[in-house]
């Protein structure tokens, strides 16, 4: 499992790329970034980009329903960038737990969903 943050100039966006499984370690090392950044503009986007994603282990999938729940307004647009048709499907079961506006991308449009993320 791998993670990367990548910065934007546009503080308030967010893009993490994710490979293999999310852990719960993985998870509690990249929030502070993202709690971080809500705290600084009370909204942020969000652009996932999930390659050979296995989905998330146990404690990582409780520790991701806490933040929905805790930051289901902060987050203003989430755009998954995936590469399988359940990725899809995470993008439509994620919606009742957001304000935000969830869009899913094919790894092929990355950057139409950097523009969408941006807009």
């Amino acid at each position: 499992m791998s993670f990367q943050i990548i910065e934007h100039a546009n503080g308030k966006i967010i893009e993490i790329a994710i490979t293999g499984k999310l852990s719960a370690e993985a998870y509690e090392a990249f929030l502070p970034t993202i709690e971080t950044k809500i705290n600084e503009f009370g909204k942020v986007r969000m652009l996932v980009i999930l390659h050979d994603f296995h989905g998330w282990d146990a404690a990582a999938l409780w520790e991701d329903i806490k933040f929905d729940w805790k930051h289901h307004s902060h987050i203003e647009r989430l755009a998954l960038v995936g590469e399988s048709k359940w990725e899809k499907g995470m993008a439509t079961f994620c919606k009742p737990f957001t304000s935000a506006d969830v869009q899913y991308f094919e790894q092929s449009q990355l950057e139409e969903a950097r523009t969408w993320i941006t807009q």
